[in-house]
């Protein structure tokens, strides 16, 4: 049965946010859910990029391949273990997983003062810190998509990340602020606590869920009567199955899951591309280590600034009136247009407001839009095959791009060369992006697709 037609909201708060009365307990804790996810992570992601200076730029390609080979060791463990537990038990085990490894550094920063260990120490977490970021973003947004139906996604996912954003402005504020007070070390303690406030969350929402599909309460039901949350109670403690290795062959077998995740590779090539210019300038400009780590903090917390306006009152309405194609082609129109700036103007002031717009873009608008893409698939895909898409085909893109800038940097290109090699990719990318878009509407239609939307809303 087609889920019934959502109306239009009615009250004040409902107009400015999209999210109507019955579905606010759920997207309120799933906003602090993302909150502390993302603060945690931006609290060492300045640390992250100090160190990744620190031991050399030229070591850069080999840092992310590390981080490649950490995926393919990471992904089918984490796969094996959703096709054996609960999602609240294996997300709650990946949460916890990582909260031990920061406490791991923590003593290793403190205890390790050698110059030589300290540098390869700095390496470690910078694979460490790549892997994790990706992992809990992606268990973030695969279980959103497990609660939340298609059309809701639409209203609510940019919503939603607001609370992700609030979390980055936090976490980069802590560091910009106490990185000249407490050392790299004490730093990550904050990570920690932060995680266990997400483990906190993602069990309340997991209760709320259980506990509405049950009851059919109200308070978990939209408009029409269906409640807002994946199956009844008894899919809430059901396990996925499969294999290890599934998530992988349904992506293979896909071309829709191939396509998202070669709109995946492309973004990440250029965000690699511009990573690296990024290093280059920075190095240059900037002589201390605490001047480095500072600015990293300031440019976070501008990107952050500006994903929260853009959230607030625009992500929900452009999705609603240009639908999901057009607005996840509109950042690819954007790195087209700011990749040639860049060619033509390879300055430091030309680079901030680039990767400032870029990554406001990237979180405010094509993240969210790229995650209403899995609302239309079956549970598995929404853990497994995303996974693999938003794991190892996004650092498979890092390997692409650090290695082909290495390339064409020892060719003698420089910077603004490089940039213009980004803008016919950013051009294929776009009309992956329109295809996507056409093809999401399509299945959102079709049998399987109202099956998968059903499934989120009964």
């Amino acid at each position: 049965m087609t889920p019934p037609p959502e109306s239009e909201p009615h009250t004040l708060a409902a107009r400015l946010t999209g999210a109507r009365p019955e579905e606010a307990g759920l997207v309120l804790l799933s906003a602090l859910y993302f909150f502390f996810i993302l603060s945690a992570y931006y609290v060492i992601r300045p640390i992250r990029e100090e160190m990744a200076v620190a031991g050399g730029v030229e070591n850069i390609p080999w840092l992310f391949t590390g981080t490649l080979t950490a995926m393919l060791l990471v992904h089918p463990i984490f796969a094996a273990v959703v096709s054996r537990w609960t999602r609240r038990r294996f997300v709650t085990l990946t949460y916890r997983f990582f909260m031990l490894n920061l406490l791991v550094y923590f003593v290793l920063l403190r205890v390790v003062t050698d110059g030589d260990a300290s540098v390869w120490i700095g390496r470690t977490f910078f694979v460490w810190i790549s892997v994790f970021n990706l992992f809990v973003v992606s268990v973030f947004w695969s279980f959103m998509t497990d609660i939340f139906r298609e059309r809701q996604s639409r209203r609510l996912f940019g919503l939603i990340g607001v609370g992700g954003t609030v979390g980055g402005i936090v976490g980069s504020a802590i560091t910009a602020f106490l990185v000249g007070f407490l050392s790299p070390a004490t730093l990550l303690l904050f990570s920690v606590l932060l995680l266990e406030g997400a483990v906190v969350c993602l069990k309340a929402l997991d209760s709320r869920c259980a506990t509405s599909a049950a009851a059919g309460d109200d308070s978990g039901v939209a408009a029409g009567g269906r409640p807002d949350v994946a199956g009844g109670e008894g899919e809430m403690e059901e396990v996925i199955g499969g294999s290890a290795l599934e998530g992988i062959r349904r992506v293979l077998a896909s071309p829709y899951l191939l396509g998202i995740g070669a709109f995946m590779l492309l973004f990440t090539i250029g965000s690699t591309f511009l990573y690296n210019i990024q290093a280059d300038i920075i190095s240059r400009t900037f002589a201390t280590g605490a001047e480095r780590t500072s600015v990293f903090a300031r440019i976070d917390l501008s990107v952050n600034i500006l994903t929260l306006c853009t959230q607030l009152f625009l992500t929900g309405r452009i999705l609603k009136w240009l639908g999901v194609r057009l607005a996840l082609g509109i950042l690819p129109v954007l790195s087209v247009l700011g990749f040639l700036t860049l060619g033509a103007a390879p300055v430091f002031a030309v680079f901030v407001v680039f990767q400032v717009l870029r990554r406001a873009g990237n979180f405010a608008l094509a993240v969210p839009t790229r995650e209403v893409l899995y609302t239309v698939l079956p549970r598995r895909d929404k853990y497994k095959a995303k996974n693999f898409n938003d794991l190892f085909v996004y650092r498979a893109g890092d390997q692409i791009g650090v290695w082909s800038f290495a390339g064409l940097r020892a060719l003698g290109l420089g910077s603004s060369a490089l940039a213009l090699t980004m803008v016919p990719l950013a051009g294929v990318w776009l009309l992956i992006a329109l295809w996507l878009g056409k093809k999401q509407a399509a299945l959102a239609r079709s049998p399987a697709g109202r099956r998968a939307e059903a499934g989120a809303a009964s």
